[in-house]
């Protein structure tokens, strides 16, 4: 018997305030492109098209966002069901509603979970692991993929692995970590932790059971949410009073760091959740000194620096580790590595009413 196509799941909520002022609340980070000659949900869409995915993906999103993603779809020629949150209820309340929907296709439909905001430089080798993990979700348990890492980042979670599934591929997750600090980060790379994707397979029905053990009130809430959503052409959208009953809790934290079905299975292809203009840094070719241009930038005896400026001329002299990014109402310059100072930055921004700053 034929393996039935997998489901991709693709959630759209995020906003991306650290890559501010490039990513707004108007245009999140998933509908801009760094690199590619797509966004990157549209990359996301694109890398999980192929045989052996179900040709109409599900896109969890907001409303706020749902012309942006119909466009950006339309746009690769892809036909998805767009399932609107009439509010934000984190990724549990997210990923339950993209799963009663898959269910409403097939009762054993299997689902490939993935944030339409990350990249993988290396879609053949992503394919390859989802095929092959697939054996686990069949097994029952709720896979997600944990990349080697290639340094001791700080921006990531980690996952300790714990006893073998399948040996040199899968385990059973014996804890997750928080991001870390620099010492604990390098302690965690040389014991053999993972970093923690955030994107996961599994069999929709497997997680309704695991959600109606571990968080029942998620469950009963978009349950009722999807039970009474209404269609509006590719849109469905969610019926607002049983959502906003919905706890605001992570998928991480309502059910895989509960359930005795969380595994892992290791990965070693290219992949960054593009969280900071430093990650966007790490992606673009550099030049012999070590900067990354996008767009129109000159830079004169400066080393390690990153300019992204699609619209106006950026030229910098004798500087080092900045980052300038230059867009047509705003200007940041940052010093390299201050992600978290970027969102104080933009909550400053907005509580003194800027408007530069939504």
């Amino acid at each position: 018997m034929t393996a039935s196509a997998i489901i991709p799941v693709i959630l759209s909520g995020g906003a991306g305030v650290r890559l501010w002022p490039l990513s707004r609340a108007a245009k999140p980070k998933q509908f801009l492109r760094f690199g590619s000659q797509h966004s990157l949900i549209q990359d996301t869409l694109l890398r999980c098209s192929g045989p052996g995915f179900d040709q109409t993906p599900i896109i969890v999103s907001g409303e706020n966002q749902r012309f942006l993603v119909a466009e950006d779809v339309q746009a690769i020629g892809v036909k998805a069901q767009i399932v609107l949150e009439p509010m934000r209820r984190d990724s549990c309340a997210a990923i339950a509603a993209g799963c009663l929907v898959a269910l409403q296709r097939s009762a054993d439909a299997v689902v490939l979970i993935l944030a339409a905001d990350h990249s993988i430089a290396e879609p053949e080798k992503f394919v390859a692991a989802v095929m092959a993990a697939r054996a686990d979700a069949n097994a029952g348990y709720l896979t997600t993929f944990g990349i080697r890492p290639t340094n001791p980042a700080t921006g990531f979670g980690y996952i300790k692995r714990g006893a073998d599934l399948r040996q040199g591929l899968s385990s059973k997750i014996e804890k997750f970590v928080e991001k870390p600090e620099l010492a604990a980060a390098v302690e965690y790379v040389r014991d053999g932790y993972l970093w923690n994707s955030g994107n996961f397979l599994f069999k929709a029905a497997n997680f309704i059971h695991e959600l109606e053990i571990h968080a029942p009130a998620v469950l009963s809430a978009v349950r009722g949410s999807v039970e009474k959503a209404a269609l509006d052409a590719d849109f469905i959208r969610l019926e607002a009073g049983a959502f906003a009953q919905s706890p605001q809790i992570s998928f991480d934290y309502a059910v895989m760091e509960k359930t005795d079905k969380a595994a892992v299975f290791a990965v070693d292809y290219q992949w960054s959740d593009i969280g900071s203009w430093d990650a966007v840094y790490e992606l673009l070719a550099k030049d012999p000194s070590n900067n990354a241009i996008a767009g129109r930038g000159v830079i004169v005896d400066g080393q390690n620096n990153l300019i992204h400026a699609p619209e106006r001329l950026v030229a910098m002299v004798g500087v080092h580790d900045l980052i300038v990014v230059a867009t047509p109402d705003a200007v940041l310059v940052a010093k390299r590595g201050q992600a978290e100072k970027i969102k104080t930055l933009v909550a400053k921004l907005k509580s003194l009413d800027l408007s530069e700053a939504e």
